[in-house]
């Protein structure tokens, strides 16, 4: 039980892994970032916190980035045919939340106070979308 069979019927070819696939099915998740991007930007510039603002649609974009390239990274693994391994899974998620983090605290460093709200929004785009994830799986639940 140390593996994660990936779900196929067979009977179709899957699909190479691709970035750009890997962003359009995270067309919900792009629509927040950008939703959260523009209302951070528009509420952080009459307060003449700018900076804070942009740097906070920086973790936003930064969380963009972690979602997307955990799809690719499923990708990858389905089309590949063979059952990943929990700690290879474990360890990519682990790696890559890694160097976004570090990216997040880099900037957080550098540009200290206003860039530690690259962290913040890093933190609050990961907290909606787990919401919006969790949403419809706990619908499905419910139903069965």
């Amino acid at each position: 039980m140390n593996d994660i069979t990936p779900i196929h019927d067979g009977a179709t070819p899957m699909p190479p892994a691709s970035f750009g696939r890997a962003v359009h099915n995270q067309r919900r998740a792009g629509l927040l970032a950008l939703g959260l991007v523009v209302a951070a930007v528009w509420i952080s510039i009459p307060l003449g916190e700018w900076r804070i603002g942009l740097f906070l649609a920086g973790g936003f974009v930064l969380g963009l980035l972690n979602h997307v390239l955990t799809e690719y990274a499923m990708q990858k693994a389905i089309a590949s045919g063979n059952p990943i391994t929990r700690q290879a899974y474990a360890s990519s998620s682990l790696w890559r939340l890694a160097v976004i983090s570090i990216i997040a605290f880099g900037v957080g460093a550098i540009y200290w106070p206003d860039g530690a709200a690259v962290m913040f929004g890093l933190a609050i785009f990961h907290m909606i979308a787990l919401m919006l994830t969790a949403i419809p799986l706990l619908r499905e639940v419910r139903k069965g």
